[in-house]
């Protein structure tokens, strides 16, 4: 498969127009030789399946965490012209807004007890797993608040602080929300899950940050080596899987009422300006508000354990930033010289704008965006800053983890979650999941090597490691 694609040098691979039929621009990919020995054929053939879609411009991009996603690869990129292109439920996914945000503490390690403990009262304290519910249900009319005002409405409702807004991604707000796209069933759907952490992949994780590689970028995030973080990695939940699969219905005829000829029915789309276009992108923006709402009350409740049982601060446990996964933006970028706005859509993917970006928080703007790149469960986790070269090559994009290489039902049948345990245990690390099924789900195994995927997107110049942060201990749900 690889013989039939071309590489351009270093870490960078082109699938050339004609891959398959009525590609409209080539296909682009980040992975170094050892990733590329196992990459998927049909996550290339998706990839390129991307290419030809209306509007699409320059490339179809993946990164070095491709795998076989719905419609779009995880881990693929795609651009449209407002004027001839489309909006796609499957270049976000089904869990919009899945995302990562990482919060520093005044802690350092040698003064780190109780890290079992801690682990206990967060799994107590933050509802996990499999249709987990919140103590807090909120009344209708409040969820259609939150679903427009995004993470200002947990800070304003006493879910954290005012600062905590300038280091999220677009604030924790899409302006284009409209929840009269939003189903009576997403949500109802939505009601009892704000503020919790979810299953599959999803987590709340306690680090060290082991490595500073970047010492000038790491005192701009504020992250010092022997520091505790916490990280957070979670979603939209039922609301923004309801959304996806609602609007998925309408536009799969929105493509044959527009005469589109897709390779993939999974690719299901509409031309941005179309009533169903605008409609799936205003209910995507709101769940996207959701999911930020969502982390913002975990980080609360998070805090809250922290300060109580360390006696430290609220306040000094700053948020360095968080980042967006499945979303579909608006943004300027160049294009042949000429600044042109654009609808990016990030599957799998994550933002990595550079220096001097007006999207980038003030305090961050001289040292370009912090990316945070979680490992799997037992690896490192990382976190890099944006770059000028992201932006002339991904439209400001890098990858977003480690990405599978094993199904969820493969990783159970291969992997005994009691032995995993163990060994994490044994290495200091202390894990605390719904199941042992869970913990046999998110093996290591199953993933590719999180350092490697690194690797190539700070080689590609994607996105450069500031630091390296090793799991102390996770909850998993």
């Amino acid at each position: 498969m690889l013989e039939s694609l071309r590489k351009l040098g270093g870490v960078e691979w082109e699938i050339p127009i004609g891959y398959t039929p009525n590609m409209n621009v080539p296909g682009k990919f980040f992975l170094s030789d050892r990733l590329a020995a196992e990459v998927e054929e049909g996550a290339i053939q998706q990839l390129a399946n991307v290419a030809t879609m209306p509007g699409i411009v320059n490339y179809a991009l993946a990164m070095p965490d491709i795998h076989w996603g719905y419609g779009f690869p995880i881990g693929g990129v795609a651009a449209f012209s407002p004027d001839h292109g489309v909006v796609s439920p499957g270049g976000v996914g089904f869990d919009i807004n899945c995302g990562v945000r990482l919060i520093a503490t005044p802690l350092r390690e040698d003064e780190f007890d109780n890290r079992r403990e801690l682990i206990e009262r967060l799994f107590r304290a933050v509802p996990t797993g499999v249709g987990a519910r919140s103590p807090m249900k909120l009344a209708v009319s409040e969820l259609k608040q939150l679903l427009v005002e995004g993470a200002s409405w947990a800070v304003e409702h006493g879910f954290g602080m005012d600062a905590d807004l300038l280091h999220c991604e677009q604030e924790g707000r899409m302006e284009e929300a409209d929840i009269a796209h939003v189903s009576e069933k997403a949500l109802q759907r939505g009601i009892p899950q704000c503020g919790t952490l979810g299953s599959g992949n999803h987590f709340l994780e306690i680090q060290v940050a082991r490595e500073i590689v970047d010492r000038d970028a790491a005192a701009a995030y504020g992250i010092a080596e022997g520091q505790i973080c916490m990280m957070i990695h979670c979603g939209s939940r039922g609301l923004g899987h309801q959304v996806c699969t609602d609007h998925l219905k309408v536009l799969e005829q929105a493509t044959k009422r527009y005469g589109i000829d897709l390779p993939d029915r999974q690719l299901a789309c509409a031309p941005l300006h179309s009533s169903e276009g605008e409609a799936y992108f205003s209910a995507m923006a709101a769940a996207a508000n959701y999911a930020w709402a969502n982390r913002q009350m975990i980080m609360h409740t998070a805090r809250t354990v922290v300060a109580d049982l360390y006696g430290v601060d609220y306040g000094e446990m700053h948020l360095v930033y968080d980042v967006a996964h499945n979303v579909a933006k608006f943004e300027e970028h160049l294009v042949d010289g000429r600044r042109v706005e654009l609808c990016v859509h990030r599957k799998g993917a994550t933002r990595a704008f550079g220096p001097d970006r007006p999207e980038v928080p003030q305090a961050y703007r001289a040292t370009g965006q912090p990316v945070i790149i979680p490992g799997s469960m037992g690896t490192s986790s990382y976190l890099l800053k944006g770059t000028e070269i992201a932006m002339e090559k991904s439209f400001g994009s890098t990858c977003h983890g480690a990405g599978r290489v094993l199904s969820r039902s493969r990783a159970k049948k291969q992997y005994r979650g009691s032995t995993l345990k163990k060994e994490l245990e044994q290495r200091h690390i202390v894990v605390r999941a719904a199941s042992d099924a869970v913990i046999a789900e998110e093996a290591p195994g199953a993933y590719k090597p999180s350092d490697e995927v690194v690797r190539v997107v700070d080689a590609a110049g994607l996105s450069r490691v500031v630091a390296r942060l090793e799991p102390l201990g996770v909850i998993k749900g």
